[in-house]
Formats: structure tokens, sequence, C-alpha cells
């Protein structure tokens, strides 16, 4: 039966609903990911752990990125393949609560994100929805990003206020993680996929495209997940897990506040300007450490200046991808997730090792990689696209 071709309104709609999925999923995501490295730590982690844990969260996750996409635009269904993806995660998150080695909850949350599948299917529909894809994109990293905060936030009260352990945290965030799956009952399919993937006859992968995707992964070799690394640089100069923890609070409500903002001026000046724009915010930050890292206060602001990173890049990576990609959209996104992804493993992994021998040095190999980032994509082609519906 031929899917119903939805209009303008009835797309925002739905992006609202996959927003509400976003958000009560982050709300446990971020619960668990905002004493992750405590928790690592505590039961004898180190820095390599830490970097290890931020490039295998994503890195193995990567490759069911790109089969989500794939077969979404294979079998003409994506829906279903995001449903799958929510409910991989919940799941995997009551095995988190089980494990009881710093290597087993690496191996379970890596595991968590195979649930990860459903990003290129789920952002696919986000594109087809409409053609104001960097308002499309900014609201649902919004409600995403949101949730990440008010997860954060619990975190915090269960930590000083009730005194609870690790595990019962993990446990609680599990059992919020099961609420995200409700608004999905309500989410309609776009119309008619036209194309295959990445196995069909006719490929609609561009030159400029693939680079664009190639320019994504080098910034990610720099910045392959740093918050792990700020949450511990602010524990260690104030002493403090509370502080550190409202720190990070501070920089998922910057993302959250302007994520759509970036996105809605993506729409008006392109996306380049906008991620350009995020990069230099990135080499500044990475540069600055290397000046001011003994700085109280630059430690403060600088999750400030990370949450302005996050909120001019991760959705108008995926918006600009999404631009480029004509009617292989689930395909497109899978490659980009599978590739940034991908690349997040060594840069983790060797980011941590660098962290081991002296943090000034991880921040020295992370500005040149923001410098060469910021150069290679003022070579990607930008693509206009009229207002209207796919």
């Amino acid at each position: 039966m031929r899917k119903e071709e939805i209009n303008e309104k009835e797309g925002f709609k739905n992006i609202k609903l996959l927003g509400g999925s976003s958000f009560f999923n982050d709300i446990a995501s971020e619960m668990i990911a905002a004493i992750l490295p405590f928790y690592i730590l505590s039961i004898g982690g180190t820095g390599l752990a830490i970097g290890a844990l931020s490039g295998l969260r994503e890195g193995l996750a990567s490759l069911f990125k790109l089969l989500g996409g794939w077969l979404s635009d294979k079998i003409k269904k994506r829906r279903a393949f995001v449903f799958a993806g929510y409910s991989i995660s919940t799941i995997s998150r009551f095995f988190i609560f089980l494990a009881s080695t710093w290597q087993a909850i690496i191996g379970f949350v890596s595991f968590e994100r195979i649930g990860k599948l459903r990003d290129a299917p789920r952002d696919a529909m986000i594109a087809d929805y409409t053609k104001r894809r960097g308002a499309g994109f900014g609201f649902h990293q919004m409600m995403d990003t949101s949730g990440a905060v008010l997860g954060i936030v619990i975190v915090i009260i269960l930590l000083f206020k009730f005194n609870l352990v690790f595990k019962s945290i993990i446990l609680i965030a599990a059992l919020i993680s099961i609420i995200s799956l409700i608004p999905l009952f309500f989410v309609k399919e776009n119309k008619e996929i036209k194309k295959p993937g990445l196995i069909g006859k006719k490929r609609n992968i561009s030159s400029n495209l693939k680079y664009l995707i190639f320019v994504c992964s080098v910034f990610t070799l720099g910045n392959f997940g740093l918050y792990l690394f700020l949450i511990i640089i602010a524990k260690e100069r104030f002493n403090s897990m509370i502080i550190s923890l409202i720190l990070y609070t501070i920089f998922s409500a910057v993302a959250a506040i302007f994520v759509n903002f970036f996105g809605k001026l993506s729409d008006k000046t392109g996306r380049k300007k906008v991620i350009l724009l995020g990069y230099a915010l990135f080499f500044i930050l990475s540069a600055s450490f290397l000046l001011f890292y003994e700085k109280n206060l630059f430690i403060m602001l600088s999750f400030v200046i990370y949450g302005l990173v996050s909120g001019a890049t991760a959705s108008n990576h995926r918006a600009f991808v999404s631009d480029l990609s004509e009617d292989e959209k689930g395909t497109s996104l899978g490659l980009f997730y599978f590739f940034t992804g991908l690349i997040n493993i060594p840069a983790g992994i060797f980011a941590g090792f660098l962290w081991d021998i002296n943090p000034r040095i991880m921040f020295w190999y992370i500005s040149v990689i923001s410098l060469v980032s910021i150069i290679m994509l003022l070579f990607v082609k930008e693509q206009r696209l009229k207002k209207g519906i796919t």
C-alpha cells in the first residue's frame, strides 16, 4: 500500500514526536554518561579507559548506523528501525546496571550503542518531513539535548540529595528510557522512498558529499567526546563532583538553547558558515587550554564554549549531509554516521593515551586537528534548497 503524503504541518508534528522519544531517551542516556567517568575511575579504570569508552560507544555503533540507513532505503520503511533502535538501547541499559567491572561496563555501553541503528532512518524521516532542515534537525537536537540537561539534573539530585550509588542511578535511567518508546506509536511513515540504497543500481552519493563526510570525520578526530575529559578536569580543579556535574549541565543547556537557533540560522545563511563558526570555536577552545589550563574561570567558560560548538555543528552536520544526499538520505546519513563513528575508536583511544602522558599534549593534538578541519571545510560546495516538502 502506498504511504501517505505528509504535508509541512503534519511533518513537523512527526518531528515533535521523534523529538519526544529522543528527549526521554537522552534523559536516561545522559544520566548514565554523566557518572560513567567517575564510575570507571572508582573501579580501577584510567584515562586510557575513558578514552576507549568515548571512542567505542560511538565507533562500534557506526556500523549499525550505516546498516540501519541502508536497510531503511532498501525495504522502504524507516519507523520500524527507529522503534527497534530505541528498544535495544532500553534493554541494554539493564545489562549496564548488572555490570561489575570497568571492562564489562565499556562492553555493555558499546553494545547499547547498537541501538543507534535508528539514527540514520530517523534523520532521513526528518529530512523527508520538511525542506526547512536546519529548523527540523535543530528542533530535534534541542529536544535531545534538553533531555540530556534534565538527565544530569536528576543525577545531581539523586547523588547529593538522596545519596544513591551509581548502580541505582543506572537502574532508574533504564526504567525512564522505556518512556521513549511511547511517542513512536504515533509517528507516521512518510511518502514512498523512491530509490534503493548502497547496493542499488544507481548511486547518488556525489563526490562533494563524500568529501563533506571526510571533512566531518577529520573533525571527529579531535571532537571525539571531549566532554568526558572536561568533566575530569573540572573534578580535579575544583575537587568536587557536584561542581563538575553542574558545569556539564551548563554545557548541555547551552547546546540545547543554541542548537535550534543555529539550525534556523543555517537555513538562512547556509550550513557551511554556521559549521565553520563551530569549528572555529572548537579551535579557540582547544588552543586556549594550552594557555589557561590552570585557570578556574576558563575551565568554567570552556563548558559554555563547548556547548556552542555542539549547538553549531551537531544538527547542521546532519542537515548538510541531507541537503547533498538526493534521494538516498538513509544511506547517506548512514555513511556519515559510519565514518564519523568509526573514527571515534582510534581518536578516543589515542587522545586517552596522550592524556595519560600529559593533558596539554592532548590539547596540542586537538588544536592541530581542528585547524586542519577548518581549512578542509572551506572547499565543500554548498547546495541551497528551495522551501517546500520532498
